[in-house]
């Protein structure tokens, strides 16, 4: 009785707990697959991961927008109609939506892939049908399939994008890792330091890496750790040992040991970086001159043809060529650029440090000075009104037309070099005319569309229709340039104070070794590096202890004015945080530490110097066909193409007054040559077209150019975006005027010596 007692109060707890634990764990899965939406999911074996309110609104702040439209895009195409992906696919198509963080489904992506081909095809040839173009229909069509493929492989594009930019930051984020356990042998802690000194999107996987324990995904950082690390495993093999190099230094019990594995690890990411390089240094120049060949040197040569083919061809127009080179060649020449992008290996890049640092976002404008004032102005307002300006002039030749066209009203230069205005569009005897339009041979000549006024064909409108290049190549590339030259200036000047940097940090560290406190040392650094940017550094620094009453840590890193304001670098500031952390174990350990600091500045930048003059040759000819080669050929293309059509069109003109002052076997003859010649392309589209293929090749050449030598430098790509614009948009512009009209006054001179009588 007495155990029956003892045993009866208990039984209602033990109840209770079993229901509690069976409810824990019931609510558990539940509350995993619907924390980040807040929506009940239906029940599934998959269990969707926890992620943290801080992880949910970063990955929204750093996250590029065209990921966000895709995911919204795919997720409205999988409510549509859902399309699973081939089994045999699925874990390659989920790993590269994770290494993207896309909130998105495999179905989703497939789902858009053929959804989205399908309705641009249909609609576009729909469209097409309406104004009658069979053309366009075949053109929709065609571009609807060829886009199958891509979009089912943009997740693994936007993944080896994320891989890219990522690989860009692995050699620092090895170095901060390895810098802080020097002095911390704590790599929970060394991730954290990792993570608030790169730049995204490494810096979002290795926030992702401790939050992921936070939220008791794993159990330790190093099992959350070499999870993320599998996932470079394909790609980044120096990566993952030098992590686990950094790993194992934790169970040593020798310092020296530790200290040693800890290099090992830096110098195996640097040395195997730079053996990676040089294979794909070596691997570059056949796509790059095959790049070269399919998407300058034979588009451009075949412009030369294309005249004749539109003269004796009537029923192709300029806009079916402009669909070919301003679109199809385009698309297709980036497509090849990012393939050969994609196979880039780990490498060393900068990062935009406007992102960083807020502060300095001010001087992405353009900032006028009036007195003390200062008005910014964003670079988008100027790049408009240049660029509708240059518009306004470029389409002047057609508005022109409309205000006047019902009296064919026209400005031309007679065979006797007189300036006339006539009223007439055929039968004018002119050398050379303002507009030039006139009256359609029709299609076949003498039939559909005969006597329809065409144009312009003047050699006035074809000098203006540059300004429609300028107006899109100038407001590009101002906008560019406004937009990150005051930025890069200030980086410029960073960097030039990381090169000295690694021998200033090892004076510093000896004077801390010789016993002096970091408030006395920095003025002595400063005192003998007087006139160097390391030495103004310093000097910052010193000032700001001894005039301003500072601490060392608010002298270097006060928001307002601390020396990181003036200096902004990543690599300085981590340098300095490491500086004031082992300071407080010591003048001792702190001298160490810097003199570290410094050798291993030094060798990142011995392996990026060795990087650069790998890549030297093929950026070297790269960057010649931007500025030089690419724009000098289309200009002179542009000339010959104005020299023939103007030919043609005179011998046209010269033959039908043959037929009509013949007559017999003469005017029979004559008539069927005249039956040979369509109305031609007019120089004024013709040249548009080419312009705007070599502002939009110039354009993906820089991206490519910028690509290869530095990564996903995003700034440093907006400054080349700015001054390859200007300058090759300008060049081309003054080829082409001078080209157009030494070859019209080529061809005038050779249709006047011409008799047909």
């Amino acid at each position: 009785m007495a155990s029956e007692k003892n045993k009866q109060p208990q039984s209602p707890q033990e109840q209770r707990r079993d229901e509690i634990d069976e409810l824990m764990r019931k609510y558990n899965e539940r509350l995993k697959q619907t924390l980040v939406t807040g929506e009940e999911a239906p029940a599934t074996t998959e269990t969707q991961p926890i992620r943290t309110i801080e992880y949910s609104e970063f990955k929204k702040q750093y996250m590029p927008r065209h990921m966000t439209w895709y995911e919204a895009v795919c997720q409205f195409s999988e409510k549509i109609i859902k399309i699973a992906p081939d089994q045999k696919k699925l874990p390659d198509y989920q790993e590269a939506i994770n290494i993207c963080h896309l909130n998105v489904t495999p179905a989703g992506v497939m789902s858009f892939a053929i959804l989205g081909p399908v309705v641009l095809a249909l609609l576009g040839a729909l469209i097409s049908l309406l104004f009658g173009s069979v053309f366009f229909v075949l053109f929709f069509v065609i571009v609807g399939v060829a886009l199958l493929s891509p979009l089912q492989n943009y997740p693994f594009f936007l993944a080896n994008t994320w891989r890219m930019k990522a690989s860009n930051q692995m050699v620092l984020c090895i170095f901060y890792v390895v810098t802080y356990m020097r002095h911390t042998s704590n790599i929970e802690l060394a991730i954290e330091f990792a993570s608030d000194h790169l730049s995204p999107p490494l810096s979002l996987d290795m926030k992702k890496v401790l939050w992921d324990v936070e939220t008791e995904k794993y159990e330790s950082v190093k099992e959350s750790l070499d999870m993320y690390l599998d996932t470079w495993r394909k790609w980044n093999m120096e990566f993952i040992e030098a992590f686990h190099l950094v790993e194992g230094s934790l169970y040593e019990g020798s310092e020296d040991r530790r200290l040693s594995m800890l290099e090992k690890a830096l110098s195996t990411i640097l040395d195997e970086t730079y053996e990676k390089m040089l294979h794909y240094a070596q691997n570059l120049k056949s796509p790059i001159t095959m790049l070269h060949m399919l998407g300058v040197i034979l588009p451009i040569l075949g412009l030369v043809i294309l005249p004749l083919v539109v003269s004796f061809m009537c029923q192709v127009q300029w806009y079916h060529l402009a669909a070919l080179y301003n679109i199809i060649l385009p698309i297709s020449v980036y497509y090849l650029g990012k393939t050969i992008l994609a196979s880039r290996p780990t490498g060393y890049g900068d990062t935009d440090i406007a992102e960083t640092n807020p502060q300095l976002r001010k001087f992405r404008n353009f900032i006028l000075k009036i007195g003390k004032t200062e008005i910014a102005i964003k670079p988008v307002y100027i790049s408009v009104i240049i660029g509708v300006l240059f518009l306004l002039i470029g389409i002047s030749p057609l508005l022109l037309n409309g205000l006047v066209g019902k009296t064919n009203w026209d400005i031309i230069l007679d065979n006797d070099n007189n300036i006339k205005r006539v009223f007439e569009l055929e039968n004018r005897d002119e050398k050379f005319s303002l507009l030039g339009y006139k009256n359609s041979k029709g299609c076949p000549p003498g039939e559909e569309g005969a006597g329809e006024r065409i144009g312009p064909f003047g050699l006035g409108a074809g000098l203006l229709s540059l300004s429609l290049v300028l107006s899109l190549g100038l407001s590009i590339g101002i906008y560019h340039k406004i937009r990150s030259q005051n930025v890069i200036k200030i980086r410029e000047e960073s960097k030039k104070l990381e090169d000295e940097f690694a021998s200033a940090l090892f004076q510093l560290g000896n004077r801390l070794g010789d016993g002096l406190p970091a408030e006395i040392a920095f003025g002595k650094v400063a005192e003998v590096m007087e006139g160097t940017i390391s030495g103004e550094f310093f000097r910052l620094v010193s000032s700001n202890i001894t005039r301003m009453g500072m601490s060392v840590n608010e002298a270097i890193f006060h928001p307002d004015h601390g020396a990181l304001v003036y200096y902004p670098s990543a690599i300085i500031e981590s340098s300095m945080k490491v500086l004031t952390e082992s300071a407080k174990k010591g003048p001792k350990i702190a001298a160490e530490a810097v003199i570290n600091v410094s050798r291993y500045i030094k060798e990142i930048h011995r392996v990026n110097e060795r990087l650069k003059d790998l890549m030297a040759d093929v950026i070297s000819s790269m960057k010649s066909q931007i500025s030089f080669l690419t724009p000098v050929i289309a200009g002179i293309v542009i000339g010959i193409t104005s020299m023939i059509t103007t030919i043609l069109g005179k011998l046209g003109v010269q033959i039908r007054n043959i037929t009509a002052q013949s007559g017999g076997a003469a005017a029979g003859g004559a008539t069927g040559l005249v039956g040979l010649f369509g109305d031609g392309v007019p120089t004024y589209y013709f040249q548009i077209m080419v312009g705007l293929y070599v502002v939009q090749i110039v354009y993906i050449l820089t991206i490519l150019t910028n690509g290869i030598e530095n990564g996903a430098d995003k700034l440093n790509e907006r400054y080349s975006l700015g001054v390859n614009m200007i300058k090759s948009t300008i060049l081309y512009v003054l080829v082409s005027f001078g080209v157009i009209l030494l070859f019209n006054i080529i061809a005038g001179s050779i249709i006047g010596r011409i008799s047909l009588g």
